[in-house]
């Protein structure tokens, strides 16, 4: 199967992009405010954009800012998340049929996991449009990291995801970190951008109220998962927590061992340790506005050190600084710009830079991780060029 090619287009109408993803404003995740922000740039360059995605559990109709929303009810897991092959198969088959039946469109955006990507590139094939692959993440890596997942499992996705980006008119990446890992696996090509990633300055900034939290306080906000290793968090403040009886750690988030970890602060007698469900984006930045420093980490040995998390841009964003555990394309970004503390992912590591960042020492001025921000880590500047490559393909 060759790249797909663009067809020709009606004259006399604009641009018909269609974004097929699992989650999607207003949902609270990285790949919701992602998409959000392409759908808001490609109607500022002038095209009409429908966007495929899912219902929102535990709400009646959704409006959203940006593009024409059709959503589609799916199976999430216990905590609400669109995860699992089941949950993707669930969103996966009907996007076949809903793309097949889509009024005439010029151009397709998909974002992970691959399967919507094998999905979406059958699609554009069948109705002769250029697609647009979002690589995020390298999920093939993600998948080795894990136990228990089937050797067949394994050889399935990374089949898949090199199916999709060798064919796509154009893959997107959002770290030099996921570009290179991309090129080691295909090589190099003329059809990859690396865009960049950035968080909703808008929403996170340094101006507002604050969670109305007491005491000095750290927030983890986003997925607990094998490759996060959130669990370091914990193991450091059970250190700290002698020197500092009154500090607390927050957690607002969800994953795959988001449960487990609380159960073993419940049976451990941890005080200070708080877990909270996901909040909306704008509740997660009052909380961080007021926080010590927001709390990032990578598990080393699963290779998966190229990754950016977005929840150092959503601290810094709103002038809070970022403590990061582990080795890699974070820890490197935090040191090279003065955004906080980076350290090794060793218990006693991390216990001793958040009694530093407890103490005052080396905390960065809010202005400067403010401004920092807004300069590297826009999400709006990084959907304009997004936008630019996707409107691109249609003119050649």
């Amino acid at each position: 199967m060759e790249r797909s090619r663009t067809p020709r287009r009606r004259v006399g109408r604009p641009p018909h992009v269609v974004v097929a993803t699992r989650v999607y404003s207003p949902e609270p995740a990285a790949a919701a405010f992602r998409q959000e922000a392409l759908v808001l740039a490609l109607e500022e360059a002038g095209a009409e954009v429908t966007v495929l995605t899912t219902t929102v559990p535990g709400t009646g109709p959704v409006r959203s800012a940006a593009g024409r929303v059709s959503r589609w009810p799916v199976k999430r897991d216990r905590q609400g998340q669109v995860r699992g092959y089941l949950s993707y198969l669930s969103f996966d088959v009907p996007l076949a049929l809903r793309l097949l039946l889509q009024r005439p469109m010029d151009a397709l955006v998909l974002e992970p996991p691959p399967t919507t990507g094998l999905v979406g590139m059958v699609a554009a094939a069948i109705r002769r449009v250029p697609f647009t692959f979002y690589a995020a993440d390298v999920w093939s890596d993600a998948t080795d990291s894990v136990e228990g997942v089937p050797p067949l499992v394994r050889h399935a996705v990374r089949w898949a995801e090199k199916s999709v980006w060798t064919r796509a008119a154009h893959v997107l990446t959002i770290s030099p970190g996921v570009q290179h890992r991309l090129e080691e696996l295909v090589g190099e090509r003329a059809h990859t951008t690396m865009v960049g990633n950035g968080i909703d300055t808008g929403t996170f900034t340094d101006r507002g109220e604050d969670g109305g939290q007491e005491g000095p306080y750290f927030v983890y906000a986003g997925t607990v998962s094998e490759w996060q290793g959130a669990d370091i968090f914990v193991d450091a403040f059970t250190r700290v927590r002698a020197a500092h009886p009154t500090a607390r750690l927050v957690f607002f988030s969800e994953g795959s061992g988001r449960d487990a970890l609380e159960a073993r602060v419940r049976a451990e007698g941890t005080e200070g340790i708080e877990f909270h469900d996901r909040i909306p984006p704008a509740e997660v930045a009052a909380h961080l506005r007021g926080a010590i420093a927001g709390l990032s980490s990578i598990t080393p040995g699963q290779g998966y050190e190229f990754a950016l998390p977005t929840k150092i841009y959503a601290a810094t964003a709103t002038g809070t600084p970022v403590i990061h555990a582990g080795e890699g394309a974070a820890h490197d970004r935090i040191v090279g710009h003065d955004l906080g503390w980076a350290c090794d992912y060793a218990p006693d590591a991390v216990a001793e830079v958040m009694d530093r960042a407890l103490r005052g020492e080396g905390t960065p001025a809010p202005e400067q991780l403010r401004a920092w921000t807004l300069r590297n880590a826009s999400l709006a500047g990084c959907a304009k060029q997004a936008a630019e490559q996707v409107m691109g393909d249609l003119r050649h």
